[in-house]
């Protein structure tokens, strides 16, 4: 794609500062959530390990196994520790001490004090066959895609475009439609609430608000079916859903194991929109980018929702400190700059006069500071109001600043976005319309170069000038007091409150994750 990725003559100076004060902030986040793990992160374990399945009473037996042992005090060792320990001294495998848990005929933490060398041991080589064995899988899938027609290689962005049916066979016919229509990502948007669940439902389903629940047999129908259709067409189709939530790391594994290519994974939004506990979401955003970064999965940070709670233009200043922040974390929790899709949005009021212009410089200032990230434009909903020609004019624009600013990674809108969740007919008018100004206006980004001093410049600089001195802010302070103060979208949360607190541990001296340290070495 062409565009100057120096248009905006920005000072490097303020660049190198705000990365810089986003790295104290991550040092302070870790501070506060080092020594401390989730009953979700240890769910992600116990799936990782091999347990999957429900109960009798339909309970993932992930649940089963954590809270057993939380019951019991002990979580603070890792439910990797307890389950290794009952290994030993039974010979039973992860799966079968699940399922004698849940009929009652296991106690995990019973039995005779264990060796902890033995049991790291046991762990490590378990956790090493599982990395190997979904690393496996991701090797298969590169080689799949490397045989076919990628998306990435086309002319113009990668279009994502969602489904939301709340029925996964549904979705999996909107899915082939988009594909059929130039899509490159499917989206499959989640039910609304599950992220309010601290338990991922189990099986196929046919029954969701405003999108489809996030289960790990829905993952496999969707991967299977555009598996299917890529081959058939020779042209391969990659899959999102959203990895957030009180069950993000656990969504991270089902994804990985499952072979998604994009995961919506923030650190913010459910501290945000959710109301989850800041340090919970935290604790819970670093082991599920960890397992992102280690199968090559590429992830969305979501900066766009701080808009429809806040004015796009005030609030530019934040999205960019947020932008900052989230790529800090991003990359410590070992992801590289090219699988983080820094989220960027064009949702100026269209009453505003020259906002097609601020539209520009936003979208371009955050193609400028983040040059190694596919950014992940989205198009504007905020104002949608039903009126469909004008919805369609403002998508039509938004389309036009995605690739004069070279987005890599571009959400389709839809013109009836604002009335009733869209028909298949619908998103195939968005992907025409996208299709179209990506071809019409194809090198605008190199012809036309925002002019020295002109309104894009100097209102870029200003908005990095504004985030600049609120990172520094941040960072005199720390990110749980900004969210205290409604830095944020306009929204205050504080560092006690919030669903899913109950959930945090603290650790022992000699808590076991085996997938904790393992180095992100397989980025595909």
């Amino acid at each position: 794609m062409t565009n100057d990725r120096a248009a905006l003559g920005l000072d490097p100076t303020v660049t190198t500062a705000c990365h810089a004060a986003a790295e104290s902030i991550v040092d302070d986040v870790y501070r506060v959530t080092d020594r401390r793990t989730t009953v979700s992160v240890e769910r992600a374990v116990a799936r990782l390990l091999g347990i999957d399945g429900v109960d009798r009473d339909d309970a993932p037996l992930p649940n089963v196994v954590v809270d057993h042992v939380a019951r019991q005090g002990k979580l603070d060792r890792g439910i990797a520790f307890w389950l290794g320990a009952a290994m030993l001294r039974t010979g039973m495998t992860p799966q079968q001490l699940a399922e004698g848990i849940a009929r009652g005929e296991v106690d995990l933490c019973a039995g005779a004090p264990t060796d902890g060398g033995e049991v790291d041991d046991l762990m490590a080589v378990r956790a090493a066959a599982a990395i190997a064995d979904i690393a496996q899988a991701r090797a298969e899938r590169a080689q799949l895609i490397g045989t076919l027609q990628d998306p990435r290689d086309e002319p113009g962005p990668l279009v994502y475009v969602l489904t939301a049916t709340g029925d996964v066979y549904e979705d999996v016919v909107h899915a082939k439609a988009v594909a059929q229509h130039g899509g490159g990502i499917v989206a499959v948007i989640r039910s609304t609430a599950q992220s309010l669940l601290d338990f991922v439902p189990y099986g196929p389903t046919t029954e969701g608000f405003g999108g489809t629940f996030a289960t790990q047999a829905n993952f496999k129908i969707m991967r299977e079916a555009m598996d299917e259709w890529s081959k058939d067409h020779g042209r391969y189709i990659r899959l999102s859903s959203f990895c957030s939530g009180l069950c993000m790391p656990e969504i991270a594994v089902m994804g990985a194991i499952e072979g998604f290519d994009n995961m919506v994974n923030d650190a913010l939004y459910g501290i945000l929109y959710r109301d989850l506990n800041p340090v919970r979401t935290l604790i819970d955003q670093r082991f599920s980018r960890r397992i992102n970064g280690l199968f090559g999965i590429t992830i969305n940070t979501g900066e766009d929702n701080y808009l429809r709670t806040a004015d796009a233009i005030e609030a530019a200043p934040s999205v960019v400190a947020s932008q900052f922040i989230n790529y800090a974390l991003a990359r410590r929790a070992g992801l590289a700059p090219d699988q983080i899709a820094v989220g960027s949005a064009f949702e100026i009021d269209p009453r505003v006069e020259n906002g097609l212009l601020l539209e520009w410089a936003h979208a371009q200032l955050t193609r400028e500071l983040f040059p190694e990230c596919p950014i992940k434009y989205m198009p504007p909903t905020r104002h949608m109001d039903g009126d469909l020609f004008r919805t369609q004019a403002n998508d039509v624009l938004f389309n036009l600043i995605t690739v004069a600013t070279g987005q890599e990674i571009q959400t389709v809108g839809t013109p009836s976005e604002g009335i009733h969740t869209p028909h298949i007919h619908d998103r195939v008018l968005g992907l025409q319309a996208s299709s179209y100004v990506s071809t019409f206006a194809r090198d605008i980004g190199s012809e036309l170069v925002p002019r020295p001093g002109g309104l894009i410049q100097t209102h870029a600089a200003k908005v990095l000038d504004e985030a600049s001195r609120m990172l520094e802010g941040i960072r005199s302070t720390s990110l749980f007091t900004a969210l205290e103060a409604g830095t944020f979208g306009d929204v205050t949360r504080t560092i006690e409150g919030g669903r899913g607190a109950d959930g945090i541990v603290t650790l022992d001296e000699a808590y076991l994750n085996p997938f904790a340290d393992i180095e992100v070495v397989s980025h595909v």
